[in-house]
């Protein structure tokens, strides 16, 4: 698949099939992934797989603020929680920031690592779609997350059982200008 093709033909999928995705999958899916860009090559973003009865409870117990999600994750047959290793986007050896940004660029980190990750997903023939509206504190504590690691997003994966089309985009015009 050219890049073309896997960036327009990915789609937020939210209905899956309830076939598993293999852990040799999966694992083939993150070497792609850890291809992604990160702040001068910290390479901070980590994975957490999580299945089962922990998935489910995931979905039942953090995701009240928008319980949609909640029915995504449940249908989904695994979930990627997106983390960061703190402290190390946006900084120079000395500890100092290096830009006005400080410590925000690792979500820029996370958000390339994500879309990598779920172009890698969607070249493997498995569905994705990026959460960003879930109980982080309830979430970080369930998967026993570090103290030096940040959830960023929750992605649950596995084989589409739909096939969205594709939104309409802005033409090129509104979205480019040249000085």
């Amino acid at each position: 698949m050219i890049a073309s093709d896997c960036i327009k033909g990915r789609r937020s999928i939210r209905k899956f099939k309830p076939d598993s995705v293999s852990h040799d999958l999966l694992a083939s899916v993150i070497e792609a992934a850890s291809y992604a860009p990160s702040w001068k090559h910290s390479q901070t973003i980590r994975y957490i797989a999580v299945e089962g009865s922990l998935k489910d409870q995931i979905a039942d117990d953090c995701t009240s603020l928008y319980p949609n999600n909640g029915t995504i994750i449940k249908n989904a047959p695994m979930l990627i929680a997106v983390t960061v290793i703190k402290n190390r986007c946006g900084y120079e050896r000395d500890g100092s920031f290096t830009t006005h940004r400080k410590d925000t660029w690792q979500m820029f980190d996370a958000g390339v690592a994500s879309q990598t990750f779920c172009l890698a997903a969607y070249e493997k023939g498995l569905g994705t779609v990026i959460m960003g509206i879930f109980d982080e504190d309830k979430i970080v504590d369930l998967l026993h997350i570090p103290e030096d690691r940040e959830l960023i997003a929750l992605i649950p994966v596995g084989f589409p059982d739909e096939a969205p089309a594709a939104p309409k985009r802005k033409p090129v015009e509104d979205l480019l200008s040249f000085q």
